[in-house]
């Protein structure tokens, strides 16, 4: 069996039990939609994704500022980690799928525009949208207090965070003092490495050993050290630590998390520049979406439909800033 044929089966799989559904709802994701053509049943992962696609509607497209209806395009900027579910690439090494390029594809459509997407490290991700070279950012962005700041979010999806071990690890983790002296890993500049380091600043005050944090960008360089001893655990997105789990067989998942941290539910959003004056053309495009079906179908493709949202919500309560 191919490498490729054996990441679609167990894409399928996970999406039928359910293990990519990230908001701790006890619901499996059943939705799973087949492409037509596709011999294995499971999820597409080629190039030709024949993606769901919208229309434009008026009433959201109205909404945009006038100079980018007038150029035609909204410029997207994604991860270019592979990290799936969400976004990795194709059969065909070079095209990017996954659920997040799927809702930003239905968002521009709503909005009357050509999706124009660009593929950039996480960091140049929000330097892209200070300098205006992106419109929008729909790649795992967690709603923070301190990036509302800058920036104008419309949420489309819940966020919850996993710990992940090596398999057969005995360990769970449910508070700070559960990771204390522990080796984790997490990618830097992201709501998981915020709340790792409040974490083990707790450990300190209360007299326990702090985590020793350790920082990885990419997936496999992670998966990697938790192989080799090197880490005891990562601490990263839960639909692709479900992944991770499932396609290789080694590790598990020890914990999971809302990706606010405390008692307040993450929500993921589509983000722009502060006052761009495009947030509500996205609440407006993801409302639509929502009402119309494409993006329960969209949700349900990838196996994550357990993270759906009723409606958008502007700038709602985001993790809270680092207590000084």
């Amino acid at each position: 069996m191919s490498v490729r044929r054996s990441i679609t089966l167990v894409l399928a799989a996970l999406t039928a039990t359910g293990l990519l559904t990230a908001c701790g709802t006890s619901e499996p994701a059943a939705d799973l939609a087949a492409p037509k053509g596709h011999k294995d049943g499971g999820v597409n992962i080629g190039p030709d994704q024949d993606r769901i696609r919208g229309k434009k509607v008026a009433a959201a497209a109205d909404l945009v500022p006038e100079a980018i209806r007038k150029r035609g395009t909204l410029r997207i900027g994604a991860s270019a980690d592979a990290s799936p579910p969400l976004g990795f690439y194709a059969t065909d090494d070079k095209t990017r799928i996954g659920s997040e390029i799927d809702i930003a594809t239905l968002v521009a459509d709503t909005l009357g525009l050509k999706p124009q997407f660009e593929e950039v490290s996480w960091e140049n991700l929000f330097v892209g949208l200070d300098s205006a070279k992106f419109d929008a950012v729909l790649s795992n962005v967690t709603v923070t207090e301190e990036r509302k700041e800058k920036y104008d979010f419309a949420t489309y999806r819940l966020d919850n965070i996993a710990f992940e071990a090596k398999k057969g690890s005995g360990w769970t983790v449910k508070e700070p003092a559960d990771v204390a002296g522990k080796t984790i890993s997490v990618s830097s500049g992201t709501n998981q490495e915020k709340i790792l380091v409040e974490w083990s600043e707790e450990n300190v005050k209360a007299g326990r050993k702090p985590v020793d944090i350790k920082y990885f960008q990419k997936d496999t360089d992670y998966y990697l050290a938790l192989q080799s001893g090197r880490i005891d655990a990562h601490l990263g997105p839960s639909p692709t630590a479900a992944y991770h789990v499932a396609t290789a067989g080694q590790s598990e998942i020890i914990g999971q998390l809302s990706g606010a941290g405390g008692d307040l539910q993450g929500k993921i959003a589509a983000t722009t520049k502060k006052d761009s004056g495009l947030v509500k053309a996205y609440a407006a495009a993801i409302d639509h979406i929502v009402q119309d079906g494409s993006y329960g179908k969209v949700l349900g493709r990838w196996g994550l439909s357990g993270e759906a949202v009723e409606k958008s919500e502007i700038n709602p309560p985001g993790l809270p800033r680092t207590k000084s």
